[in-house]
């Protein structure tokens, strides 16, 4: 639990292939079926449990500074008095509309119910279709997970445990020797961007073209920290270009010459997919 607190989000896999495969054979499930949403809730009762005994452990903390009249604490303690009944009702933290100042006091619990959500929906693997145990379970997940405001993506994690020690063309031909020709990993990197707010950006030379994650809505001396700190001091200007625009053209030269190439100052807001060039 530790280990997840310091996390930003949170993933659940969750199984929702059948018990038997195509072959016959059973890949067995602890509880004994498929019910992808008793798991979920099984999971999510956890991090709840852990989430109330931390709360609790705070609040007998702080009781002494409450009973003295510290308004900050006694502000701490409304908002961790919030928390409980929705921990006994076994719903998450992050269900709650806290107050600016009380997500402030909150936040430094590092609660895991407090953390964004995304459950990778684990498919039989090689399947092109769901292939859940039941459709109609199948819908109320999908319909429970978005009614906590969560996100999910269907993954062959099978298939992508399989590839795992390939690269570039090898690994596509492999996957779809093995059928799974789009195992959801690309949309869950996608979901989980967009879930943290992440952008990705591109520098590129001679020996090497790189992608660099930064924050969305970073201007371009911030963007340039994620190459090395010393860019937001020294930036002096960046040159942009469109990722599409810069491969149609073939080339930076061609690129400019065609004025896709921009010249931007330190107030630029770096998009998802520019190619940049910093001058420092």
């Amino acid at each position: 639990m530790a280990n997840i607190r310091e996390v930003d989000a949170i993933l659940e896999i969750v199984r929702i292939f059948p018990l038997k495969s195509d072959n016959g054979n059973e890949i067995l499930h602890v509880m004994g079926d498929i019910d992808p949403l008793r798991d979920i809730e099984i999971i999510n009762l956890e991090l709840i449990l852990a989430d109330l005994e931390t709360v609790i452990k705070r609040k007998n903390n702080i009781t002494k500074e409450v009973r003295k009249g510290d308004k900050e604490f006694i502000l701490e303690d409304e908002a961790l008095t919030k928390l409980i009944p929705v921990f006994e009702s076994g719903k998450l933290a992050n269900t709650i509309d806290f107050s600016e100042k009380e997500m402030e006091k909150v936040k430094q619990l590092s609660l895991l119910t407090m953390k964004p959500f995304i459950y990778g929906l684990n498919k039989r693997a090689g399947s092109e279709n769901l292939d859940t145990a039941n459709p109609e379970i199948f819908k109320e997940l999908t319909d429970y997970i978005e009614s906590m405001g969560s996100r999910f993506v269907v993954i062959d994690a099978k298939v992508e445990h399989e590839l795992k020690d390939f690269e570039g063309e090898e690994k596509e031909m492999f996957r779809k020797e093995l059928g799974g020709e789009d195992d959801g990993i690309n949309k869950l990197i996608e979901e989980g961007y967009k879930l943290l707010g992440l952008d990705t950006y591109f520098t590129t030379g001679e020996d090497e073209t790189r992608a660099w994650t930064i924050k969305k809505g970073s201007t371009a001396p911030v963007a340039g920290m994620a190459i090395h700190t010393d860019f937001k001091d020294k930036f002096i200007r960046a040159e942009v270009v469109f990722w599409k625009d810069l491969l149609e053209a073939g080339s930076y030269g061609e690129a400019r010459a065609k004025g896709k190439v921009r010249t931007e100052g330190k107030d630029y807001i770096v998009k998802n997919g520019d190619v940049i060039e910093f001058k420092i």
